[in-house]
């Protein structure tokens, strides 16, 4: 099998890594805009969405180790983002459950980001934002590479 690295050419791969990183810089700054760094922001919205969640899970998912989701979780309950709950079958562990306030922060945060992508493409010549959307399925499984490139390290 050859290898996936030499296959490809090497400025695209350089450029679709270079265009990754700006996207992420650009959807970031609904994060910061909100006084949260990219991760604080990450692990919010995973609280939210799947919270009432242990640490550990929070963490498996967000792909950080348990301690660094410690000190994350400790700054998101801190401004009253999240709070600690005993967990009902284990007396020695907690969850953690996202407040009213950390749900509309999320939202914001997720509202911000998809104006950002909407007037994007609606700046951009109608058959790129077209070819783009059509390729969604390839940076879903892009995406995916990562998630599972994580899980193997």
């Amino acid at each position: 099998m050859p290898d996936p690295l030499t296959t490809f050419d090497p400025d695209s791969v350089a450029r679709l890594r270079r265009a990754i990183v700006r996207l992420a810089r650009v959807l970031n700054a609904a994060a910061i805009s909100e006084d949260l760094t990219p991760s604080q922001a990450s692990v919010l919205a995973i609280i939210g969405f799947r919270g009432p969640i242990g640490p550990t899970e929070a963490a498996r998912i967000e792909g950080i180790n348990p301690t660094m989701l410690s000190r994350i979780a400790t700054k998101l309950d801190a401004a009253g983002l999240i709070r600690r709950t005993p967990h009902p079958t284990d007396q020695r562990a907690a969850l953690l459950e996202a407040t009213d306030e950390g749900r509309a922060t999320t939202l914001r945060i997720r509202e911000k980001r998809s104006a950002t992508v909407t007037a994007i493409l609606a700046g951009m010549p109608e058959q790129q934002a077209a070819a783009l959307l059509a390729a969604l399925p390839a940076m879903e499984e892009l995406a995916d590479g990562f998630d599972r490139a994580a899980e193997a390290r």
